[in-house]
């Protein structure tokens, strides 16, 4: 039996990946007596004693928790972005590159990515490789998320009618001063030479997300064509369990994308869009799924060496 230790399993993401692990006969899931949460010595001990830890935290707490562990042999999976671009700790999006999953198979440090770059560097980081687009070129991300994705305190502001923040409004922009947390390993996973201008937004809805790169084709030296990046695509992720890439034909009869399309599973779904001069690329998926709690579940299996799809299905 593999000891898991989810610290910080009460929020949001922790909740969600307890769900997906509890019942597997392969892991034994140790908890903390919710009485001695704050109790350094306790976690301390329970941080050290666990085959894998998966940290649900804030940046500061996850640093502190790793920190505590003296145990070399203790796997960690940090859901948080204190370790996203940090040395010393592998990026958890196996479908990255051809060897990213070996990286997360031999390492005892994985950071879980965040939810918009997932959908970003999946889009981009082809392209890139490819040579149809310079890593120099200045790219715009824009998103949606399900108001999830903000913790605790955006989901009172959504639900709870005794929030000072509570509000009814069906969409809205943040993070307008252009500086968000998840920039950095858009810039750095996708391979690119200056950050995009990433421009978030939240719906009132729960989970699911949708984020679009538009791309002036007709721009690009390389003068790419629609086929060309939709081909792009399909090849860098040919094969792939989670990951896939709607056909041309698809995407050319939609008439709109649900960002709810993807709930409740671990897929990411890209869509091509679009003619010869401009393209939106479109990536689709669950913020708590591929974005969250399903990318920790399938990377804890890969470190595991267990069928990547295990609580998955």
């Amino acid at each position: 039996m593999v000891k898991v230790f989810i610290d910080g399993e009460a929020g949001t993401t922790g909740l969600q990946i307890r769900e997906r692990l509890e019942g597997r006969r392969d892991l034994e899931l140790v908890s903390i007596d919710p009485t001695k949460r704050k109790d350094s010595d306790e976690r301390k001990r329970l941080l050290n004693g666990a085959d894998v830890v998966i940290l649900c935290l804030p940046d500061e707490a996850a640093k502190e928790a790793v920190a505590l562990i003296e145990n070399e042999a203790v796997k960690v999976i940090d859901a948080s972005t204190a370790h996203r671009v940090a040395p010393g700790w592998t990026y958890g999006f196996p479908e990255m590159c051809k060897d990213q999953r070996a990286k997360i198979a031999a390492s005892k440090r994985v950071s879980n990515p965040g939810c918009y770059p997932t959908g970003f560097v999946a889009l981009v980081r082809p392209l890139v490789e490819a040579g149809l687009l310079p890593r120099d070129w200045p790219l715009s991300v824009n998103a949606v998320s399900g108001y999830s994705g903000g913790g605790k305190a955006m989901i009172a502001d959504f639900e709870d009618e005794a929030s000072p923040a509570f509000t009814r409004v069906p969409y809205r922009i943040y993070a307008m001063g252009q500086k968000h947390k998840h920039v950095p390993e858009m810039q750095k996973y996708a391979e690119l030479a200056r950050a995009p201008a990433f421009a978030p937004s939240v719906g009132r809805f729960y989970n699911g997300m949708i984020v679009e790169v538009p791309l002036s084709l007709s721009a690009l030296l390389a003068n790419p064509k629609l086929a060309d990046v939709h081909a792009a695509l399909a090849r860098a992720y040919e094969g792939e369990r989670f990951v896939e890439v709607a056909s041309i034909e698809e995407a050319s009869a939609l008439k709109t994308l649900d960002p709810e399309g993807l709930n409740g599973t671990n897929k990411l779904r890209l869509f091509v869009f679009g003619h010869d001069e401009e393209a939106r690329l479109v990536a689709l998926l669950d913020n708590l799924g591929k974005g969250a709690s399903g990318a920790a579940v399938q990377n804890l299996n890969i470190m595991l060496a267990l069928d990547e799809g295990a609580g998955l299905s």
